[in-house]
């Protein structure tokens, strides 16, 4: 597993390792196949995909958006209306609809490495990109938005802590390679992603 970031890429990598964004990155020979991205809520994962999905000219698959236009409404009523197991059943569904054989970018919803079945489906579709970033960072990117259902909670910081805690094993453990979000910009982090898989 590679670790793509700018904290500790004087240690990780040599200079010659860095894209024109300052991201540090390490060279895989995946070009060929779909991008998977993973992550936490609030690392960059859809502004990521749009990006990635207009520079390469892949289609863009996003999970959440397909559950909720397979029910037929948002994901906070889903999660409201059926409840999260059944949002956890939909996620796998959504998986096993792509294809591994159409380059495209995948960008998925937090929670789906907790099912063990996901991730083994997540490494057929294509290589895996985890995006990450610092609590400080999130509790502040996430402080901006209400809408998420897992934050609507009295104390919403100690909700993110408390999540991140008990998923980020799961995310490394998941990722081929993980792209640390803290200081870079979202057209930073599809560039690093891009020179990794060569296809700048």
């Amino acid at each position: 597993m590679a670790h793509l970031g700018i904290d500790e890429r004087q240690a990780l990598f040599p200079p010659h390792l860095e894209s024109a964004g300052g991201a540090a990155y390490y060279p895989v020979r995946a070009a060929d196949r779909p991008i998977v991205l993973i992550g936490f809520m609030g690392t960059g994962k859809s502004s990521v995909g749009r990006r990635l999905a207009s520079v390469t000219g892949w289609p863009r698959f996003d999970t959440d958006q397909m559950i909720a236009t397979a029910l037929g409404m948002s994901i906070t009523k889903i999660f409201a209306r059926l409840g999260e197991e059944e949002f956890r059943e939909q996620e796998s569904r959504a998986l096993e609809k792509l294809d591994s054989k159409q380059l495209s970018i995948i960008v998925t919803g937090g929670g789906v490495i907790l099912r063990p079945k996901n991730v083994t489906r997540l490494h057929e579709l294509g290589t895996v990109f985890c995006l990450t970033a610092n609590l400080s960072t999130l509790v502040q990117r996430l402080g901006r938005r209400s809408h998420r259902p897992l934050l609507q909670t009295e104390n919403r910081a100690e909700t993110i802590q408390t999540l991140l805690r008990e998923r980020q094993p799961l995310y490394e453990q998941a990722a081929d390679i993980i792209v640390d979000t803290t200081s870079l910009t979202h057209d930073q982090v599809a560039q690093s992603i891009q020179d990794s898989l060569a296809l700048a």
